[in-house]
């Protein structure tokens, strides 16, 4: 059975002992045969020795995106490139991607935790998994393909696009999992509506939902509309792929991290120091077990927190919480800080409207504005001006009474947004060219 009661339930003390000796070795590794990473602690004054206790991996150096963009494509490998059976690569703005590498054995790694992340979700081997990630460079396809066939399930590789079809293809193959990104879930919705057929009514029960940010909102809204159960999924391309943490299916409430292969910290994102146990601040992981592309400390940019309480579904690995944003992606306006995560949250509460909204920041002279598009439903669509209006201005006085930021809001059609087939594009900053 792949969900290990060993590994998933230990003693933290247990685990920690698991975790400081896999640490040990790792950085043992990395010194040995990275070049990066030797120059790095070299010129810190750390040795691999120096490694006595979990604190010590404070120690070490951080690890940046831009630091694989600089050695691209095979500068951050830890092992020859002939035994590397598989590569994937995430694009990035400055046209350089990050390139991950995999041994078999990390392939293998890889599919067991995704199995467990499945089993986690209430996915069973007798299950039929409709897998609408995008196959490819990205993660996200193979990484859930693979996760699948290990746990014994029948997998659907439908990747993205083609979303009527995808419909057909939920009902026609009674797929019980669904996993693909939320907001293409509810364009799934949306498109097999129009060709007749109520994703209500059909077999699925599960939704594995990640590769974007979301909300509790959004995800009332997914399983209201398509009666499942919704679930949150982590992972990035860097670190492995999806499957580093999931919510369980008894409780929803913070994803299970795979901490016997994942070091968690949290660290201030300004100062870089370690933040003690329920802090929210910026998610750093270090690799246990990778063989490919170990990484010390990588920055993930993803601001969470982690919860070290026993979970009700008998886990006693930590639980990370909701991502509430990425420190890289943060909007600053008029000094203030806003998260796009925030202002979904303020939009979804609002009755009449749909998840579906783009946030456009410009500046006029020297003042930061921002302007807010969502989209309304059918039915409010068709209403008065006036009452349209007085929405607009409720919304707009919703986000400077909770965010003390002042935005303008401007109502859309139904389907004025532009859908995306991956990830959903919520932010567009004129501010920067």
């Amino acid at each position: 059975m792949i969900f290990d009661i060993k590994r998933e339930t230990m003693p933290r003390e247990e685990l920690r002992e698991l975790q400081l000796m896999r640490l040990q070795a790792q950085v043992d590794r990395v010194y040995a045969t990275v070049p990066f990473y030797k120059k790095k602690f070299d010129e810190l004054g750390v040795k691999p020795g120096d490694i006595k206790s979990l604190k010590d991996v404070s120690l070490l150096p951080f690890t940046e995106k831009q630091d694989l963009r600089n050695h691209y494509p095979f500068g951050m490998f830890a092992v020859p490139k002939e035994n590397i059976v598989r590569l994937h690569a995430s694009s990035g703005t400055t046209g350089k991607a990050t390139v991950v590498g995999y041994t078999q054995r990390d392939i293998d790694t890889w599919a067991e935790l995704m199995a467990r992340a499945f089993m986690t979700a209430g996915a069973t081997p007798k299950d039929t998994v409709h897998n609408a990630y995008g196959y490819g460079l990205f993660t996200g396809g193979l990484g859930a393909h693979y996760g699948a066939e290990r746990l014994g399930a029948t997998v659907a590789p439908v990747s993205g696009g083609a979303t009527k079809r995808q419909a057909m293809l939920l009902r026609d193959f009674a797929a019980d999992v669904i996993c693909c990104t939320p907001s293409y879930a509810l364009h799934l919705y949306e498109a097999a509506l129009e060709i007749g057929i109520d994703i209500k009514e059909l077999p699925l029960r599960i939704g594995i939902f990640g590769a974007e940010p979301w909300t509790e909102e959004m995800r009332r809204e997914i399983e209201k509309k398509l009666d499942i159960k919704a679930l949150d999924i982590y992972g990035l391309s860097e670190v492995m792929g999806p499957g580093v943490g999931i919510e369980c299916i008894e409780a929803q409430s913070g994803l299970h991290m795979q901490e016997d292969h994942f070091l968690l910290e949290i660290i201030d994102p300004l100062s870089g120091e370690p933040l003690p146990a329920g802090s929210v601040g910026e998610l750093v992981i270090t690799t246990l077990t990778k063989e490919g592309i170990p990484l010390i400390r990588y920055r993930t940019r993803d601001l969470t927190s982690l919860n070290l309480q026993p979970c009700i579904c008998g886990r006693t690995t930590a639980r990370m919480s909701r991502i509430m944003g990425r420190s890289d992606d943060m909007l600053i306006i008029r000094g203030v800080n806003v998260f796009p995560s925030q202002i979904e949250s303020i939009l979804l509460e609002t009755q009449g409207l749909t998840p579906h909204y783009l946030l456009i920041v410009d500046r006029q002279g020297s003042l930061d504005t921002l302007e807010v598009q969502v989209e309304v439903d059918e039915k409010l669509f068709s209403d008065e001006i006036k009452n349209l209006q007085r929405l607009e201005r409720q919304i707009q006085k919703n986000i400077k009474e909770f965010l003390g930021v002042s935005a303008s809001v401007k109502l859309v059609e139904p389907k004025g947004i532009a859908r995306s087939e991956g990830k959903a594009k919520r932010i567009i900053d004129k501010r920067n060219g």
